[in-house]
């Protein structure tokens, strides 16, 4: 893989109404067949959406990558992406696709608001594809099916059965995900572990204590960290360093950015402090694995 030389500062990222063919800023669903219609500057660049994407393909393929993972579609497999990950194309072709896009904004609205907690949505494995079985091709296809005439129609209370059917497939794609890679997310007692990582996730870069969180959660922080380890397994500070260091790896992946630059990115004053800090968590220096990542990449 090609890594570009020319990086910008921020990683790019893209809106949905940059990226749609319709000019939608909010949801959209579109097919395509054979021809699809996205953005072809960014093949090789890296970006985020800042929306969701699922996208089920009936035939055709294409290669790219979701943060450190290389993917090559497969037929009758959905894939999907959230906000934060970072993907780049390796290649584009024709494809048979249905392409459901929604930003956190549509799932902030109240009718569709309790649809952020669901598993294929918080996605807690940080992960990009499901494998799908014949029925489980069927029942999607056609729920998406029903939703693309919705969107077109353009009918009396069109909103409201666009929510339906969105409620429907993301309750079963979120069944799918728990089975696959066996994250039952959807628990009563995970529920504040969702609401915990959808705060790192929105302020890692600024909060890094637990107390910070304990704070926006109302609980002392000992008792967050008590919850949090019974229903993870993994203490609250460690869900905090592995975003961090994520982040980081992202970004010595795919921008030039010096290390003291990305350490002060994501809110260490010392970047000497940041060196230790990554080298503990991930087993190697920010230099040494921005070495290593690019030469997989290429």
């Amino acid at each position: 893989m090609i890594v570009d030389q020319e990086k910008d500062v921020a990683i790019r990222q893209y809106s949905l109404q940059e990226s749609s063919s319709l000019g939608s800023s909010v949801f959209e669903i579109t097919k395509a067949g054979g021809n699809l219609r996205k953005l072809r500057s960014n093949v090789f660049v890296p970006h985020r959406k800042d929306y969701y994407f699922l996208c089920l393909v009936k035939a055709g393929n294409s290669h790219h990558w979701v943060d450190f993972i290389p993917y090559t579609t497969q037929p009758n497999r959905l894939y999907f992406t959230s906000p934060q990950q970072v993907q780049v194309k390796e290649e584009t072709e024709p494809m048979d696709v249905i392409i459901l896009s929604f930003t956190e904004e549509y799932l902030q609205l109240d009718e569709n608001h309790s649809l952020r907690q669901l598993p294929i949505i918080q996605n807690p494995e940080n992960s990009h594809e499901l494998k799908l079985l014949p029925d489980h091709v069927l029942f999607i296809e056609d729920l998406l099916g029903k939703m693309l005439v919705e969107f077109n129609a353009g009918q009396t209370w069109r909103t409201g059965m666009l929510h339906a059917y969105m409620s429907v497939l993301l309750i079963y794609l979120s069944r799918l995900y728990t089975e696959q890679y066996q994250a039952d997310t959807t628990s009563p007692d995970r529920t504040l572990l969702n609401r915990f990582r959808t705060y790192i996730d929105s302020r890692y870069h600024t909060l890094h204590q637990v107390a910070d969180y304990a704070d926006l959660l109302n609980l002392t922080p000992g008792h967050l960290n008590d919850r949090i380890k019974q229903q993870s397994g993994k203490t609250a500070i460690e869900h905090i360093h592995e975003r961090l260091v994520l982040e980081a790896k992202r970004r010595l992946l795919h921008t030039n950015l010096s290390a003291k630059e990305i350490a002060w990115q994501l809110g260490f004053e010392d970047a000497a402090y940041f060196h230790r800090f990554f080298k503990r968590l991930a087993g190697n220096t920010p230099a040494n694995f921005r070495t290593t990542i690019r030469e997989m990449y290429h």
